[in-house]
């Protein structure tokens, strides 16, 4: 498989923590190193102030790239929810980093999903191998 994806749905959060731009970059700073990760880019985050014409009342998106793949939150603190996506080639310390996101935020309920996903992506060079030799069968019988 290629890796895991962590999806938390988180409800009753902190309305504060969630508009707080500087708290929300530094959990995505912390998070990382916390679960075995490795940033190669500063976390990145957007102010958004929503649309009067929507649900979406405006909150924060955020993200940071790890050399494993990636990390990112939406957060709408007038409904006190917040999404978080941890999606990484690698086997990470998942429940880490649910406790970590529950306590940050004051996380009152949360939905996990666990997916793992490229269920058929081969990291190992000699599956790697079999699969080219295989489409290589293929197009010379075309």
């Amino acid at each position: 498989m290629f890796g895991p994806h962590l999806m938390l749905d988180c409800y009753g959060c902190d309305e504060n923590k969630l508009k707080d731009l500087e708290f929300v970059l530094k959990f995505l700073n912390d998070l990382p190193d916390l679960i075995g990760m490795h940033k190669i880019s500063e976390p990145q985050a957007i102010n958004y102030l929503g649309s009067p014409n929507s649900f979406d009342k405006g909150g924060i998106s955020a993200f940071v790239i790890i050399a494993e793949s990636h990390i990112s939150l939406h957060c709408f603190p007038y409904n006190k929810y917040m999404s978080v996506d941890i999606f990484s080639c690698k086997n990470f310390g998942i429940e880490k980093a649910i406790e970590f996101t529950v306590k940050s935020f004051n996380v009152k309920k949360f939905e996990k999903r666990l997916l793992y996903r490229g269920l058929e992506f081969p990291k190992e060079i000699s599956k790697t191998m079999k699969i080219v030799n295989r489409q290589r069968e293929k197009i010379k019988l075309v």
